[in-house]
């Protein structure tokens, strides 16, 4: 099949030699960049108060940034702070990170210190330790200011987070002080992706679609899906990226039918399908790549017929993606072929059917496509492999835009109980539940990510393979090299009988 419209599909770079190289650096300029258009954008002069991410309670445990805060300084350590103090055109910045204690870095590791974060940020490095007095000084001399926050901010209704605190506190201090949040200026700025970070993600989907061909050898009947997350995630980090960009869903049969299912430790059975959503971060950039692929190898004609519809709601999506079209067209492009997919299947009535998904007291109507296909089209990617993005901001397409088109059919066993047992609905269950039992457990998403610039489309996942016939090529040619490589081993005495290496 394929691609239609305007789309220039691009191959992903997968060859080790390119995901091994280092990775690919943001300027220190960019964050400086980043920081000035923030500031600049805010509607009055104030103070801008940005926090990181804290130490981990315990040391042995990952620090993860909080990805505003990496956004705007590029800084990777703990109990970090961004102060920035706009005062008509001047504009100047601070960095407040904790000392360097060369005891505790026995356990955590070196880290910069207040020189090492100001030779490495280019900002004015300050002791942590004195950012309460700090800002006391400069909220003080501002009066009735404004100070604009950007922090890890719970509900109101919920508990208080630590920056929460420290905001209460300040507001104590500092009765006349005006409190806005600025986390929506950091989100816009996000949206839009540079060049730098559309490298970043090229190289991550790159990866990411290397693993998704490196397990095609070792799927098969009996063999378990913690064998394929292990194998996926082994790749990511051989070929250099952080490691996952999020928990790895490896769903067999029944589970393929779960959109977050991430156990992974079912054994896979002979004529299931097997949905993997697998994709690594790479220098804190995610991509985000799904694949459904048979058990033992082969598509039965059930599961292509579900797998067709799917990959033909994704090219059509596909062929309207450009800059300055409009956002929602891909997802109705989409939507159309699995309703008609859908009820040609007998899985629905017709395309644009509804039924009744409220009570007797309380009727509402719902569209039967619903109970196959649940989710949005699309998301944005980036720093989170939920990020935001300007396309889906503005509702037109737009440079820079980061995102993943993912249709996908779910036929739960269990589909009909999903119905309510109403009068309304009894002739709606009757008439489907013979193709619900005939397609039961078929789960299908086939997820690829987009990068728009202003040369026109790139599919840079596209290293992962995704048509009927090429699946099950890639799923027969792994397999033998995966029983010529255990052959070999064998014949020089590094496997064991039973399978297992010396």
């Amino acid at each position: 099949m394929q691609a239609r419209g305007s789309l220039r599909i691009l191959c992903a770079l997968c060859c080790a030699l390119v995901a091994r190289s280092a990775h690919a650096q943001i300027a220190q300029s960019d964050y400086a960049a980043r920081r000035t258009a923030l500031v600049t954008s805010l509607p009055t002069d104030g103070v801008l108060l940005a926090l990181g991410a804290r130490e981990p309670r315990d040391n042995h445990l990952a620090f993860w940034q909080s990805q505003d805060f990496r956004y705007l300084t590029g800084f990777d350590e703990p109990d970090a702070a961004l102060v920035m103090i706009r005062r008509g055109g001047e504009v100047r910045g601070l960095l407040f990170v904790p000392p360097r204690d060369p005891a505790m870095e026995v356990w955590t590791g070196a880290r910069l210190g207040v020189e090492g974060a100001s030779a490495r940020t280019g900002l004015e490095g300050r002791d942590a330790r004195t950012l309460d007095t700090t800002l006391d000084s400069i909220l003080s001399s501002i009066g009735r200011g404004t100070l604009y926050a950007v922090g890890d901010f719970g509900d109101a209704t919920g508990p208080q987070t630590p920056d929460d605190q420290l905001l209460a506190q300040l507001r104590a201090r500092h009765p006349s002080l005006s409190v806005r949040d600025a986390t929506a200026s950091v989100l816009r700025l996000r949206s839009v992706k540079s060049a730098a970070e559309q490298e970043l993600l090229r190289t991550a989907a790159a990866i990411s679609a290397a693993a998704h061909r490196d397990v095609l050898g070792s799927i098969g009947p009996g063999r378990n899906e913690y064998e394929v997350e292990a194998l996926a995630e082994f790749t990511f980090r051989r070929q250099g990226a952080d490691g996952p960009a999020y928990p790895s869903i490896v769903g067999s049969g029944p589970n393929s039918t779960t959109l977050h299912y991430n156990r992974n430790d079912r054994f896979m059975q002979d004529g299931e399908l097997l949905l993997m959503d697998m994709a690594a971060s790479y220098g804190a950039y995610t991509a985000d790549i799904t694949r459904t692929v048979p058990v033992n190898g082969r598509f039965t004609e059930d599961q292509r017929a579900v797998y067709e519809i799917v990959l033909e709601a994704l090219v059509h999506a596909e062929g309207q993606v450009r800059a300055g079209a409009p956002w929602k067209q891909p997802s109705d492009s989409a939507t159309a072929v699995i309703q008609r997919g859908l009820a040609r299947l007998g899985l629905i009535e017709a395309p644009n059917a509804t039924y009744g998904c409220g009570s007797e007291e309380r009727p509402q109507r719902c569209p039967q496509v619903a109970l196959y296909y649940m989710h949005s089209l699309s998301h944005g990617i980036g720093l989170d492999v939920h990020d935001p993005d300007v396309s889906a901001q503005t509702g037109m397409m737009t440079p820079g835009s980061a995102f993943t088109i993912e249709p996908g059919i779910y036929v739960r066993a269990g589909t009909v109980e999903i119905i309510p047992a109403t009068r309304e609905n009894a002739a709606f269950r009757a008439r489907i539940a013979p193709a619900v039992r005939r397609y039961a457990n078929i789960g299908v998403r086939i997820e690829d990510d987009y990068l728009i610039t202003d040369a026109g489309v790139e599919r840079i996942s596209a290293g992962a393979p995704r048509e009927v016939e090429e699946v099950e090529r890639a799923m027969a040619t792994r397999r033998r090299s995966a029983v010529r490589d255990t052959a070999m081993a064998r014949a020089r005495g590094s496997l064991r009988p039973d399978g297992a290496t010396r």
